[in-house]
């Protein structure tokens, strides 16, 4: 378990990433006119970053609603990360609800979790004179934090697309989940300023925005350069000697300049399309097979880690 120390800090030099306001815009007002109709919001993160996938717009919209926090994708952080992270959120007042939707660990307590927050409303209901009926519940998070997927599980058959990819689900829709809870799967809604260019980076890693908003090769550096530092922070989960063992080139202790890795690794295994290269590190990254890294870890919780300059 980390000792309390000061927050992580990753690079502030991280390449340019930018969405565009006109579809967040048309999104929110989608997900606006719905929220009167809900009564529990039920809100998704990433567990390799669970503060970059936390809109800065949700207690506007829960305004004193029933909130479930979800982190999904907990099989892609290391115990000692879900650690850190459960104690920090329980600390501030909230209980995350950890799941893989992929699998399906954590759906069915969730699924009870959601249950009792209806008993909770039709009992409140029962005392105002009022007939009970199914809590009405909002699946809420950024595009690709596997929403769809949870849904899926909860249902226990598709009844909406789900892919790795950001931008599957493109309109509210009903799912009934049995007698006593329907659910409203709304399309990943990002805030419409991107203030914070490191927790945007931190997004395009994990695929949790389109891949419009960034140049692949970049990010793929700005990875490079994380790397060798989370390699210090245990929780962080990342193996000593990952990119030799992976691929066969180390990045030499002291150098700053990942591009000589990307050049060497692309000559070894895309004959030399270092934007192939680029994207296969991206790929082995979001699928885990880097193993189980987080790009995120509580603040307070770590002494605090600086990477060179790009």
């Amino acid at each position: 378990m980390p000792d309390v120390g000061d927050t992580v800090r990753l690079s502030t030099a991280a390449p340019p990433i930018q969405w565009y306001p006109g579809h967040i815009a048309k999104a929110e007002k989608a997900l606006s006119a719905n929220l009167e109709k809900v009564d529990l919001v039920i809100e998704v993160r990433d567990a390799r970053i669970p503060l970059a996938t936390g809109h800065p717009r949700l207690q506007r919209w829960i305004r004193g609603k029933h909130h479930l926090l979800v982190i999904n994708r907990r099989d892609m952080v290391s115990p000692a990360a879900r650690l850190a992270w459960d104690g920090w959120f329980r600390q501030r007042g909230e209980v995350p609800w950890w799941c893989d939707a992929k699998v399906g660990t954590g759906v069915k307590q969730l699924q009870q979790a959601a249950i009792r927050a209806g008993e909770q409303l039709n009992a409140r209901r029962a005392g105002r004179g009022m007939r009970p009926r199914p809590v009405r519940a909002l699946m809420l998070g950024f595009p690709n934090v596997g929403k769809s997927a949870l849904i899926n599980r909860l249902v226990r058959k598709k009844v909406v697309e789900s892919a790795r990819r950001a931008g599957v689900t493109r309109s509210l829709r009903w799912v009934r989940l049995g007698q006593d809870l329907d659910l409203l799967d709304a399309p990943g809604v990002l805030p419409p300023r991107l203030d914070d260019q490191l927790a945007g980076l931190r997004l395009a890693l994990c695929d949790d925005i389109g891949q419009a908003s960034y140049d692949g090769e970049a990010v793929a550096l700005a990875f490079l350069r994380l790397l060798p530092q989370l390699e210090l922070v245990a929780a962080a989960g990342v193996a000593p000697g990952l990119l030799a063992q992976r691929y066969g080139v180390a990045i030499p202790p002291g150098v700053s300049d990942p591009a000589a890795w990307l050049t060497a690794s692309a000559a070894r295994h895309t004959s030399g399309d270092t934007a192939r290269m680029a994207q296969r590190l991206l790929d082995d990254f979001r699928r885990s097979l880097l193993g189980p890294i987080s790009l995120e870890l509580p603040p307070l919780a770590l002494p605090p880690v600086e990477l060179p300059p790009s």
